[in-house]
């Protein structure tokens, strides 16, 4: 089992920058990608970014050039930090995980709720 613990969400201006962590903890080694995801209101959950094992980042249309994701692995802590945001980025944001040993798996952290106020 692998848990996922998100934090660094909150209120912000538009324009402004926050920095998302997600603690992972467990049977880390089995894990061969880490992500964010995002949920607005009555929408569907989406991609911001992800990134593999081996440092590859790749991100959403909506959000290159102002999101960038990455990994400190002595810390088992995935970031996401988000700079030049708008009003349009406020959703709950997911840290994700997946495992493709043997057949796919995928973990979640609870959320963290990102408003960006105009």
């Amino acid at each position: 089992q692998v848990q996922l613990v998100e934090s660094g969400g909150g209120l912000v201006q538009a324009g402004g920058s926050l920095r998302l962590s997600c603690v992972v903890s467990g049977n880390i080694y089995i894990i061969d990608a880490l992500g964010w995801y995002r949920q607005a209101p009555g929408k569907e959950r989406e991609v911001a970014a992800d990134i593999s094992v081996a440092g590859r980042a790749t991100y959403a249309e909506s959000v290159k050039g102002r999101f960038t994701i990455s990994r400190d692995s002595a810390q088992n802590t995935v970031y996401l930090q988000m700079n030049s945001l708008r009003p349009e980025d406020t959703a709950v944001y997911y840290c994700n995980a997946v495992s493709y040993r043997g057949r796919k798996t995928t973990y979640w952290g609870q959320g963290t709720q990102v408003t960006v106020s105009s």
